[in-house]
């Protein structure tokens, strides 16, 4: 599955399922990501994506959004775009 690196999870916020992620490449709702780190490893559709509790549609690197993930986030998780 081709797939390029898009940011790392900064932080996961467990009573909302959300991961903070720093983003080194652009991201928009709709695309699919995969999460992987130590422990974590899971694909999934970005089905709504926030910065500073604003919606957004996509987001450009340097930004840091708040992504409501399927799985249990950990610091340190790299976030790929899947490309296929």
């Amino acid at each position: 599955m081709p797939e390029e690196e898009v940011g790392k999870v900064t932080h996961y916020f467990n009573k909302i399922s959300v991961a903070a992620v720093e983003l080194t490449g652009h991201l928009s709702v709709g695309d699919k990501i995969h999460i992987k780190g130590h422990t974590s490893d899971w694909v999934q559709t970005v089905e709504s994506m926030q910065i500073e509790h604003e919606s957004v549609e996509k987001a450009a690197p340097g930004d840091t959004v708040g992504i409501k993930v399927d799985g249990h986030a950990h610091e340190h998780d790299i976030v790929y775009k899947v490309t296929d």
